[in-house]
Parts: structure tokens; sequence; C-alpha cells
């Protein structure tokens, strides 16, 4: 599906998401992160060794929640599924990320060795609030 103006704006702008993934025995695991659009896909990044890749691995399906910084009662819910994880551009998309909400050039949390991924998640279901 589209996703829907209003989630494009807030995965475009400097607003945090929670995206909620699925441990092994069927409880959520839940972790907040910097969120990303390509327009269509919704897009953050982690680091392998994470529970957040293993989770998707092993079952694709995601719930993300982002609000708006300056009005959280304006936000969207979307129920989605994991359609690539890569390491190939991570590191490139972290430092935009980290541009983006920290106002730095460069990821300033990197671990020696870290691998960097990309998450694109396709979204199955969108609510909206605009309040």
């Amino acid at each position: 599906m589209a996703l829907p103006a209003l989630a494009r704006r807030l995965a475009e702008g400097k607003n945090f998401a929670t995206v909620a993934t699925l441990m092994a025995d069927g409880s959520p695991q839940a972790s907040v992160v910097w969120l990303d659009t390509d327009g269509e896909l919704l897009i953050f990044n982690t680091a392998e060794g994470r529970i957040k890749p293993r989770n998707m691995r092993r079952d694709p399906r995601v719930a993300i929640t982002v609000h708006n910084a300056e009005n959280p009662y304006q936000l969207a819910m979307i129920r989605g599924h994991v359609v690539e994880i890569t390491a190939e551009g991570a590191d490139a998309h972290v430092d935009q990320m980290t541009m983006k909400y920290m106002g730095l050039d460069e990821y300033p949390y990197r671990q020696p060795g870290e691998q960097r991924l990309i998450v694109k998640v396709a979204p199955d279901k969108v609510a909206e609030v605009d309040i």
C-alpha cells in the first residue's frame, strides 16, 4: 500500500518512532529509532547483533508509531513487514540520519567493528491521528 501523506511527512520530519518486533516466544519488543522514508517505504538504521534484526529476520512483521515532535497528538501507526535488511549504504545512511536528528556530520556512537544495517518496511495498514 502507499504511505499516506501524514505518515510520510512524519517520517520525513525530525520525529522519533517506536518500532515493535516480535520475540521468539511471541512477546513484543519495542525500540525508539530515527525514522526515514523514500516516499513508499519506512526506513531505519540499526546494528548487527541487536535484538531487532534477529527478530525481524525470524518474523518480518513490525509495528511502527511515529509522533510529531511538536504535537504528539498528531501521529501515524503503521503495521507492516520488513522487505529488506542490508548493510549496503548503512554507514552513510546513519550519518545522514545523524545530520537530520543531531545536526552532526557523523554518527557519534559508532562502536569499533560495528556493522550498521538499513531496514526497509513496507506498510500494510496505516492509521493516522491528526488532532
